[in-house]
């Protein structure tokens, strides 16, 4: 009767190591879905915005038809990328065709002063801080997922099932991070 109930107890010991370490896997690939889709809802907003910064530009800078060139197709790619890759190559793209619309802006002392240029201005800001947020939460997430889905004893139950796959990170290109290396540094002595 003792090696019965000692087989039942270690019989349930592995079903609930077996039952909780899936169910850890499944909370952890939601929260990198939940953080993925963060990241697009931001940059579908920030595509939004891109059409009213561009004709408020417009009016006052006319003759800088390259960049509205640029710009709509940086926001035509980002909007039709896909996977990780795709949309960081788009994202960054993107960034570069707004800094270059921002950089027109600042030779039209007039458009700096327009209100509805400083409140697009505002939430294009807005959106890029809400965007780190939301990179830097699906980066942590990723991270999360890809240790557990390697540890002991998750990765033979992913083997099992083999549902769950590792995530790429939103990574800096080298050469942004190359900017961000000869970034200024602030000393007091």
């Amino acid at each position: 009767m003792i090696p019965l109930i000692i087989a039942i107890c270690i019989v349930a010991i592995l079903i609930a190591v077996i039952w909780g370490t899936y169910n850890s896997l499944v909370r952890l690939n939601e929260r990198v879905e939940e953080a993925w889709h963060d990241i697009t809802v931001q940059l579908q907003y920030r595509a939004d915005l891109i059409p009213n910064v561009t004709e408020t530009v417009k009016g006052y800078a006319k003759h800088e038809k390259g960049a509205f060139e640029e710009i709509a197709k940086a926001r035509s790619a980002s909007i039709s990328a896909k996977g990780v890759d795709g949309v960081a190559a788009a994202d960054k793209s993107l960034t570069g065709a707004l800094s270059r619309i921002m950089a027109i802006a600042e030779a039209y002392p007039e458009l700096k002063a327009n209100t509805n240029f400083q409140q697009l201005q505002t939430q294009l800001q807005d959106v890029e801080d809400k965007l780190q947020a939301a990179r830097r939460f699906y980066n942590a997430g990723a991270k999360e997922l890809n240790t557990k889905i390697k540890m002991f004893p998750s990765n033979i139950i992913n083997k099992m099932v083999g549902h769950f796959k590792e995530r790429k990170y939103f990574e800096v290109d080298a050469a942004e991070q190359e900017r961000i290396a000869k970034a200024p540094q602030v000393k007091f002595d």
